[in-house]
Parts: C-alpha cells; structure tokens; sequence
C-alpha cells in the first residue's frame, strides 16, 4: 500500500464510493436473482480458469486489471443487457474480488478493478435500458437491438477509459496530457467484439432454449481467448529475449547502464509522433533498446579504454552495428529493428558508417534511433560532465540537421517532448564526483563516445 500514492489512494476510494452508490438500490430491486447469482458464479469462474496470462488492461501497468481480467467481457455485458442496472453491476463483484493479481498491494488491486467494473457495467447497462434495448432483446427485435447494445458497448468502453486514464495520472504519474490518449480507441475493437457475443447471449437467453443456449456462446470465446494468450505469451518471450541482450550489455559496459532503455523510449515517442501504427512502434522501441547490442562483440579494454583510439582500435569500434546485426539477424520479430541495429551511425552526408549510406539510403527506422541515441547521450548526466538542459540538446540536434540528422525525425522530437517532457537519468556511477567536486573528472570512455553525439557530425567514426 505505501507504493500507492495518496492521491491515488484517494481517487480508488472515491470510484469504491461511486461503486457503492450504484449498488444502493438493490434492495428495491425486481428482479430474478437466480439469473444473477448465476452470471455471477459464471464470471468469477471463467476468471479462475488457468489461461496463459495475457497483458495487464491497457494503459494500467500500476494498479491496472490483474492479468487476463476482462477475458470474459461477454459475460458482463450480456449481464448489462438482461438485468437492471443495479443487478448489472453486482455481476462482476464476485469475479474481480476473487480474480488472481500478481503484483502487491493485492487486496487494493481487486477492489480497484470491482470498484472500476461495476461503475462500467452500471452505466452499459443504464444507457442500454434508456434506449429500449431490454424490450429489443425480449422480442427480439433485429437490427433495432443492435443500436442500444452499440451505445452500452461504447458507454462501457468510454467509461473504463476515462478510470484508467485518472489512474494512471495518480498512480503512474503520467503526464495528465498523456495519461487518456490512446485508451478509448484501443479498447473500442476488442470490447465491441466482446458486447456482440454478450448481445448474443442474452437474445438467447430469453429464447425458449434458455441459459444452456446462451453458455454455448462462451465456448468460441474461451477457444479466442485461448489463441490470444498464446499470442501474449510469444510476446513475453519476445520482451525476455530482449531484456536478456540488454543486461548483458550492461554487464560488459556499465558505463551507460539505462540508456538502451531510454533510446528506445525516445525512438517510441519519434515514432507516434510520426503516427507510426503501434506494431512498427513497439518494433522501433526493440530497435532503440538493442541498437548498441553489438557492443558484446567489442573487446571490453577498447569500450572502457581513457585514452584516444588508434585507427585500428577506431576500425574495430566501427563494426559494433554490424556485430550486433549479426547477433540478431536470426530473430525474426524484430523485423526493422534490425536494419536500425545496422545503420544507426550512418549519417545523412554520407559520412557515417559502416556503409557510408546517404540521405534516403538510410532506413527510417535508423534515423529515429540515431536522433534518440543522440538526444539521450546529450541529456544524460556522466561522470565527465553534467547533462545538457533539454532545450540546449534540441537546439544542437537542430543544428546538425541536415548534415547528421534526419530533420522530419528531429522535428517529431521535439514535438513529442513539447507534449510529455522529458526525465533523464543518472547512468554513471553516483560516487564519481561531477566537475567542480572533490576530484578532477576522469576522460569520458570510449563506450560514451559510440553514441550518435552531434559534436561528431562532419566526421567519420564514433
């Protein structure tokens, strides 16, 4: 509990007592409980059912869905299109409450997500009621029935998003422009998807088959379900993968611990910026964070070497893009990425390397890295020197463009930084005094100069 912030903690207890006051009516409630109980009993459990987990709730990596929760949304929704809403929202309490959770503090988690689930589940069904769509499911009355179910579906959707977006502000202390982008139109396909079978449950649950009928609607959405775990569990070995590469890089040179993590953060921001769709966006990401991966094929006394580099120690430096292509040439997802790994010290002029490729010859994906790889040894406090403020690393990266940079790449840069800001760290060892303390600053690593810095531009090398 004491990793939640207050405010967080003060925005889950004000979505509990919005929860709560949803419930209230229920004593007064007509309605047959029987049908509650069991959909009740049904989503709590499908939700303990063992399924490879699948991604937390989208935009909720803090006090977010357990994983797979919302796997059985049709469940819920069909809850919202048979039974008032009241009844509605007592559905999905058992299921949250008793659904497993990963990550501490647990208890705040579940209640969070029940709290979330019924001011949803309330509001699809108070907006499906207010339409008619009870009197359309009862008949049933196709497609007028299709148009009440659309707006519970859109209600629910749009109700989640706003909760998630509050919750990552508090919690995850995204910048609340940020914190709601993305969310409504992401969740929107998966959970329409969800509300047709839920549509389709309660038509055939008022049918004279009955509530068997309506369960053999979970069976393609359990086999779906299935698939869609499986993919997210590919997923999963994908990010090992890649975190396995970046701690060995961080092993061999400590020296710039962090900044893999950072240029694939700067490359993401570039790539939105650019209105990438999100699969290249995530395979950019893997390009930033894996774009030095080369360096485990450079000897450690050249990367960690105070002195200046001979032409052939320069010569070897130089083939870390081309090492770290070949490390990952067999990994078939990175896809792009690993033309970045490849090219990301090319230079517009044509005098970077390995090829010396010009202007457009350059991948997109390698001048996005470049310029986040640039931006991010820029804004990076080391030992040798203190980190630029933000402004004076655009300014000098707007300088270079052009000659070394891709200006459209460097423009969506600062665009992105305009709307979120930026947050370097620290990634040389604390205990090294900076300039002006006790001990004189030792000369930077070679490692430190690999970066696409622009004080290079002009020249060949590193």
């Amino acid at each position: 509990m004491g990793s939640v912030p207050a405010w967080a903690r003060v925005y889950v207890a004000c979505v509990v007592l919005g929860a709560l006051g949803c419930l209230a009516p229920l004593p007064t409630v007509r309605v047959p409980w029987w049908i509650v109980a069991l959909l009740a009993v049904l989503y709590a459990g499908c939700e303990r059912i063992t399924l490879p987990r699948g991604p937390r709730a989208a935009g909720v990596p803090g006090l977010g869905a357990p994983r797979g929760m919302g796997t059985f949304l049709p469940v819920l929704l069909a809850g919202a299109f048979l039974l008032p809403p009241p009844a509605a929202a007592l559905v999905a309490l058992p299921g949250a409450l008793l659904a497993r959770v990963e990550q501490r503090p647990r208890w705040l988690r579940r209640i969070w997500r029940a709290a979330q689930l019924a001011l949803a589940v309330w509001a699809a069904s108070r907006v499906h009621w207010a339409l008619g769509g009870r009197d359309a499911v009862v008949a049933p009355d196709f497609p007028y029935a299709l148009v009440p179910a659309g707006a519970a579906v859109l209600t629910f959707c749009l109700v989640q998003s706003v909760l998630d977006g509050g919750i990552l502000a508090l919690a995850e202390r995204v910048p609340v422009r940020g914190a709601w982008r993305g969310l409504f139109p992401r969740s929107l396909a998966p959970v329409a998807v969800h509300g047709l079978a839920g549509l389709m449950m309660a038509v055939l649950w008022r049918s004279p088959y009955g509530p068997v009928a309506a369960l053999l609607v979970l069976l393609p959405m359990y086999v779906s379900c299935w698939v869609f775990a499986q993919y997210h569990r590919e997923r999963a070995a994908h990010q090992a993968t890649i975190r396995a590469l970046v701690q060995a890089v961080d092993i061999k040179d400590g020296y710039t611990r962090g900044h893999s993590e950072r240029v694939g953060q700067a490359s993401m921001m570039i790539a939105r910026e650019l209105g990438m769709d999100d699969e290249r966006v995530e395979v950019l990401r893997f390009a930033g964070i894996l774009h030095d991966v080369g360096k485990l094929g450079v000897p450690t006394r050249l990367l960690r070497k105070d002195g200046p580099l001979t032409p052939e120690e320069r010569r070897v430096i130089e083939l870390h893009p081309e090492y770290g292509h070949e490390m990952v040439r067999g990994i078939g997802f990175l896809g792009e990425a690993r033309s970045a790994i490849l090219h990301h010290h090319e230079r517009l002029d044509g005098s970077g390397y390995p090829y010396g490729l010009v202007g457009a010859q350059i991948p997109e994906f390698a001048r996005v890295v470049a310029v986040a790889d640039a931006f991010d040894a820029m804004t990076s406090t080391r030992s040798y020197r203190r980190a630029r403020p933000v402004p004076a690393a655009l300014e000098e990266l707007e300088r270079c463009s052009g000659a070394q940079f891709d200006p459209g790449m460097v423009g969506a840069l600062a665009l992105a930084l305009a709307r979120y800001g930026w947050h370097p760290a620290v990634t040389a060892d604390s205990n090294t005094p900076l300039r002006g303390g006790v001990r004189p600053p030792a000369p930077p690593p070679v490692s430190s100069r690999l970066e696409g810095h622009p004080t290079n531009a002009g020249r060949r090398g590193p």
